[in-house]
């Protein structure tokens, strides 16, 4: 192991360890009030994936844009939530299976590790344990949730649980997470569909206004991406089957509300929709 500490993280009796894996792969241990947050978002999951022949769950990499970097899932649930996280801009680190807990839950010694750990732009941490909705009031499942909520509250972070979301949401997100690369895109022209999405609240009418300079087939895909990145809005709670409304965000210097037309808008609550249940509200900075 790259590391160990002697020192023991106690809390009211109770030790707990965290093992995590650097960036090189090494192994390290620490206590829990001594872990270094940027050391594990930096690393690795802590946790080898494995994909074989049958397997229940479908394990990937996901490219978020937010950390420019691939992120490892164990099944499209979590997937879902990662994407979410992606979508949020209010999340600048995204870690999967960042670290393995270890420490005394009564009489018995519990080890776990969390799905996701994400770093807020205040700092702020939040430990995200993903399960399907058969299993949440699963006893063992439930005893497993109160003890990291529990550890978690104690480090002063913010803990979840999540099985899911707004269908409709997490499907838009999806949808727009195939624009999330500006490196893919003309971006060149992004400052002229800024301009035309000022007098228009859809995106038939931001394409209809630029026909004359550029083809609809170049500027969807720009709008699509200023909605991922939050310079334009779009009401996601719906199912997009019809081209869905957009506005400048008119939080942002320079930009403009539409005209009464523009229809019902996403809830300002960053650029992204934590659906689920949370637990806890105490939260700690991510720089100790």
């Amino acid at each position: 192991m790259a590391r160990a500490s002697s020192q023991k993280s106690t809390t009211e009796g109770e030790t707990v360890s965290v093992r995590y894996r650097q960036a090189d792969g090494q192994f390290v241990e620490a206590v829990l009030d001594r872990l270094i947050v940027p050391e594990v978002t930096g690393g690795l999951p802590v946790r080898d994936f494995r994909w074989y022949k049958g397997r229940r769950h479908y394990s990937g990499w996901y490219h978020a844009a937010t950390v420019g970097r691939l992120v490892a899932y164990e099944s499209r649930l979590e997937l879902a939530r990662i994407l979410l996280a992606d979508f949020d801009r209010g999340v600048v680190e995204i870690a999967s299976q960042p670290f393995q807990l270890a420490g005394r839950d009564g009489d018995r010694l519990r080890r776990h590790i969390p799905d996701l750990l994400l770093v807020h732009s205040d700092g702020l941490v939040t430990v995200v344990d993903v399960k399907a909705p058969s299993r949440m009031k699963d006893p063992k499942v439930t005893a497993q949730f109160a003890w990291t909520k529990r550890i978690c509250a104690r480090r002063g972070w913010s803990y979840e649980t999540w099985s899911g979301g707004d269908r409709a949401v997490v499907e838009n997100v999806r949808f727009l997470a195939g624009y999330r690369r500006p490196q893919l895109l003309e971006m060149d022209r992004a400052p002229a569909v800024l301009a035309a999405a000022r007098g228009q609240s859809t995106i038939g009418g931001i394409e209809a206004a630029l026909a004359a300079r550029f083809p609809a087939h170049a500027v969807r895909p720009l709008v699509l991406h200023l909605i991922w990145s939050g310079a334009l809005v779009a009401d996601l709670r719906r199912p997009w089957r019809r081209p869905p409304r957009s506005r400048w965000r008119h939080d942002r210097p320079g930009s403009d509300r539409l005209p009464g037309g523009a229809a019902a808008l996403l809830r300002r609550r960053g650029r992204g929709c934590r659906a689920g249940r949370t637990h806890g509200h105490a939260a700690q900075r991510a720089d100790g």
